[in-house]
């Protein structure tokens, strides 16, 4: 879909990475800018993690503080048909590597900045990571015990979301410039995606609603709820329309409990604490393979491993591919672009300073 798109990338760590890899899997080449010292992101987990999010892409290390490595810069960005950068608001201008720098050479340019808050907003200038923007976009504190304590997440949903919308906005502008011949300046801001998320639970809450978006979604009902197994582990069931709640019933032969599919999901509440203790007695495989020959949205709860493993099958999607060396996950489904599944080594791809192809 992008082959001929050229993606010079100066971000380091995840959203930027996330977003070019992106990128990359629909068929854009992308240049990843780094320090002769390497993405920082490389030594976590043994450069797994690194790899993950820049397989497919071609490396070149420049030293943005000295003025060869800033010429060098110059001379990609002038060939681009994309930059991306993540540095902190003014970063780029200062090494004469901003939009209006690039935009000189490069009329066609979409430079794509991503920061946390964006790039003139009061908080523009202010450290943060990931779960800073999930606390302030609100999305934090729906992510609660029962004590309504927030749950530390294990994944940088601000990262990735962050990422995903960066990659949109900038297909979005490629579009364009197909209808226009104009480039475009993108400002994305991680908390652009999470704030678009808590969309619906700003307007409930502004009706004088529950702030934590609708009762049926929000674990407050025995149809959508999650139930423990006899062997401590988890399965989802989400069975909102009626026909699937009734077929739910009907497999598990309580079809009194038809009626009440909107009862509350609170301790001492009939149909809730007998559906506890129906799951409390089959084992999470049992109960994985009762979900493959019901149809009523019910699913087990994944490990990593697990999750890995089923998506590594032919049979679902097959979005992952084992290798010795590594991992390929697809980013856009089984269509995608999948490349060659490696990362580069630092400045693997050196000649690309030199403007040979």
């Amino acid at each position: 879909m992008l082959h001929g798109i050229v993606v010079v990338d100066f971000s380091q760590y995840l959203p930027g990475p996330f977003a070019s890899w992106r990128l990359a899997q629909l068929g854009a080449e992308v240049i990843k800018i780094e320090p002769p010292s390497g993405d920082r992101l490389r030594p976590f987990a043994e450069g797994r993690l690194f790899a993950a999010y820049n397989a497919g892409k071609k490396s070149a290390a420049l030293d943005l503080k000295t003025d060869e490595g800033r010429e060098q810069a110059q001379r990609l960005a002038a060939r681009a048909d994309v930059v991306i950068e993540s540095f902190r608001p003014g970063v780029m201008a200062r090494l004469g590597l901003g939009y209006d720098d690039v935009r000189r050479d490069n009329e066609g340019i979409i430079y794509c900045s991503i920061s946390g808050f964006g790039q003139q907003s009061g908080r523009s200038l202010l450290g943060s990571h990931d779960l800073n923007y999930m606390a302030l976009s609100g999305l934090l504190a729906q992510l609660a015990d029962e004590r309504g304590r927030p749950v530390h997440p294990k994944v940088t949903l601000a990262d990735f979301i962050g990422g995903m919308a960066a990659a949109e906005r900038i297909v979005a502008a490629l579009f364009a410039r197909e209808r226009t011949g104009k480039g475009d300046y993108l400002d994305v801001s991680l908390v652009d995606g999470l704030t678009a998320m808590m969309a619906g639970h700003f307007a409930i809450a502004h009706g004088g609603g529950s702030k934590n978006g609708l009762a049926e979604l929000a674990g407050e009902v025995v149809c959508y709820q999650l139930y423990e197994t006899k062997d401590g582990r988890y399965i989802s069931l989400a069975a909102l329309e009626p026909h699937f709640w009734r077929q739910f019933c009907e497999a598990v032969g309580r079809p009194e409990w038809i009626e009440a599919q909107w009862a509350s999901a609170e301790p001492g509440e009939e149909v809730y604490e007998g559906l506890a203790a129906l799951f409390r007695e089959k084992t999470f495989s049992e109960w994985s393979a009762f979900a493959e020959t019901v149809d009523a949205c019910l699913a087990p709860v994944l490990e990593t491993d697990e999750a890995k493993q089923l998506f590594a099958d032919d049979r679902l999607r097959h979005l992952v591919r084992l290798q010795p060396d590594g991992v390929w996950t697809a980013a856009h489904g089984p269509d995608g672009q999948w490349g060659s599944g490696t990362a580069p080594q630092v400045n693997e791809h050196a000649y690309l300073l030199k403007g040979e192809e």
